[in-house]
C-alpha cells in the first residue's frame, strides 16, 4: 500500500514507516502533521484523484529539522574577469510516515463487459457512408 502526496509542494511517493526529508514544514520536534493533498493511492486497488482521493490523509511525525548539504553556485565569464562564488544550504525536516488513513476495506469490483458485447454493439452502429470527391471546375467543363 502506497500513496502519492503533495508535500510543501512537492510530490513524493509514501509508505507506512518510510523516513524521508521535505521542506522546512512548521511544527515541533516530535509533532503530528496530517497532509490531505493526496493525488493517488494503491490499497488493492487504485485510486486516482481529480485533483486529489478525498477522505484519505497520510500522517506523519516530525523527527528532526535540519540543513542539507551545501549547494556552491559559481558563476564565471571567461576573459572578462567576473567570477562569483555564492552558496547556500536547504532547511530541510525529516519525517516518517505513521499512516495513511481513510481506506473502506471494500473492494470495488470493476463490471467489466465481455469482448463479444462491445464487437457486437459495434456492429449495430450505422454504416459508415462513403467518402465521395467533388469535380473541380475544369473537370467538369470538359
Amino acid at each position: 500500500m502506497f500513496a502519492i502526496v503533495e508535500i510543501a509542494g512537492l510530490q513524493y511517493k509514501v509508505e507506512q514507516d518510510q523516513k524521508l526529508f521535505v521542506n522546512r514544514l512548521k511544527g515541533e520536534i516530535g509533532g503530528k502533521v496530517s497532509f490531505d493533498k493526496v493525488l493517488l493511492t494503491v490499497n488493492g486497488s487504485t485510486s486516482i484523484g481529480a485533483p486529489a482521493v478525498s477522505g484519505i490523509t497520510v500522517d506523519a511525525e516530525i523527527i528532526n529539522h535540519l540543513k542539507a548539504d551545501k549547494v556552491i553556485i559559481f558563476k564565471k565569464k571567461r576573459r572578462k574577469g567576473y567570477e562569483k562564488k555564492n552558496g547556500h544550504r536547504q532547511s530541510l525536516t525529516q519525517i516518517q510516515i505513521t499512516g495513511i488513513t481513510g481506506f473502506d476495506n471494500k473492494k470495488e469490483e470493476k463490471k467489466a463487459a465481455p469482448k463479444a458485447k462491445k464487437a457486437a454493439a459495434v456492429s449495430e452502429e450505422a454504416p459508415v457512408a462513403k467518402k465521395t470527391t467533388k469535380k473541380s471546375d475544369s473537370e467538369t467543363a470538359e
